[in-house]
C-alpha cells in the first residue's frame, strides 16, 4: 500500500510540475505568430485602394504608377518597436538568399509559401531577414520551419523584397505542431 500512494505521490508530482520553457542563452523563448509583428491599427489592404485595379491594362502607365506606390507602400509598412530584442520562435517558409549547395546561411522568412518569389511581396513587417551561421539544409521550399532566435527591428533590402525585421538564428527545426 505505501508503494502505491509513493508511486502516486511521485505521479501527482510529475504531472502538475510545470513544464520547463524553452530557453536560448539564458534567455526565455516566447512563440510568435506573424500577426504580432503588425502594429494593431495596420491594414495592409487598408493603404492603397484597389478598386480602380481591374480596370487598368498591363500596359496603361497609371497600372505602373500604382504598382510602384503599392511596392514603396508593402516596403515600409510599421514594425512593433516592442519586439526589438525579443528572444522569438515563429514558424514560417524560407527564402533563400545565401546557399551553398543545399545549405542555406541567410533567407527570408516569410508567413506563406512562394511570397517573395511572386509579385508583390508581403509587406516588410511580415518578411525577416534571417542569418544562420552553421546553415540549414533546405531540400523543399514547400516544408515549414520553426526558427527560433534573437529578433531585431531593423530593414534589409534585397532584390526579392524587403524585411522590416531581422534575426539572428540559433535553432532551424522542420515545423511540427
Amino acid at each position: 500500500m505505501q508503494k502505491i500512494v509513493a508511486l502516486l505521490s511521485f505521479l501527482v508530482i510529475v504531472c502538475v510540475a510545470p513544464v520547463r520553457a524553452e530557453s536560448v542563452n539564458g534567455e526565455p523563448v516566447e512563440k510568435i505568430d506573424w500577426d504580432i509583428l503588425m502594429p494593431a491599427d495596420y491594414s495592409p489592404l487598408a493603404i492603397f485602394d484597389t478598386s480602380q485595379f481591374s480596370s487598368l491594362d498591363d500596359y496603361d502607365p497609371m497600372a505602373e504608377i500604382k504598382l510602384k506606390a503599392m511596392m514603396e507602400a508593402l516596403s515600409s509598412a510599421p514594425v512593433v518597436p516592442e519586439m526589438d530584442g525579443k528572444m522569438v520562435r515563429i514558424p514560417g517558409f524560407v527564402v533563400p538568399l545565401v546557399e551553398e549547395g543545399m545549405k542555406v546561411s541567410e533567407f527570408f522568412l516569410v508567413p506563406y509559401f512562394g511570397a517573395c518569389i511572386h509579385v508583390p511581396p508581403p509587406p516588410s513587417n511580415q518578411i525577416i531577414h534571417v542569418s544562420f551561421a552553421p546553415g540549414v539544409n533546405v531540400e523543399n521550399l514547400f516544408d515549414a520551419i520553426w526558427v527560433v532566435g534573437k529578433l531585431s527591428v531593423k530593414t534589409t533590402v534585397h532584390e526579392l523584397g524587403t524585411s522590416g525585421y531581422t534575426m539572428e538564428a540559433f535553432k532551424v527545426e522542420a515545423y511540427k505542431e
